[in-house]
């Protein structure tokens, strides 16, 4: 009988529990899982959503400095086309320092520039340590072909579209 009972008990809960988030929602999925249609043919580059590291209105009156690259590599999503993202890590000047990154539509070699800087207001005092930075910025949708990514003048890696 209290077998029956532990058994009648344990259904009930399981039957009852709410599915997990992963698969109750659709829309709560990571980004990098959407499906696209793969028959539709890029035949242009898109460029990448506006993001916190792209020049902004203002910054001409900002002070431009070199930061410091350790590692840089891309990050290609398994989607359709193919999202790519550059992985930057190394260190600004100063706490006060904000990342920016230029990006430039291929040439007609298929070569994407990115020249990746740091801004600071002249007028305020800081403290004069490094500030270690990790950051993933958006590089957009090409379309077919083989690329080159450079960072600073250094060849950050390829990749095919």
């Amino acid at each position: 009988m209290k077998f029956s009972i532990l058994l009648v008990w344990m259904v009930l809960v399981v039957s009852c529990a709410p599915l997990s988030d992963a698969t109750a929602d659709p829309g709560s999925w990571p980004p990098d899982t959407a499906v696209t249609n793969p028959l539709e043919d890029i035949t242009e580059t898109k460029q990448p959503q506006p993001s916190p590291f792209f020049p902004k209105p203002g910054d001409e009156k900002l002070t431009q400095g070199i930061i410091s690259i350790e590692e840089v590599s891309l990050v290609i999503r398994e989607s359709y086309p193919p999202q790519v993202s550059l992985s930057i890590r190394g260190d600004l000047p100063t706490p006060c320092h904000e990342l920016r990154a230029k990006i430039a539509t291929p040439d007609p070699g298929n070569k994407i520039i990115v020249d990746a800087y740091s801004v600071v207001d002249p007028h305020v005092a800081c403290i004069q340590v490094l500030e270690p930075f990790q950051e993933y910025i958006d590089l957009g949708i090409f379309p077919r072909g083989h690329f080159l990514v450079w960072v600073n003048g250094q060849l950050a890696g390829e990749f095919d579209s």
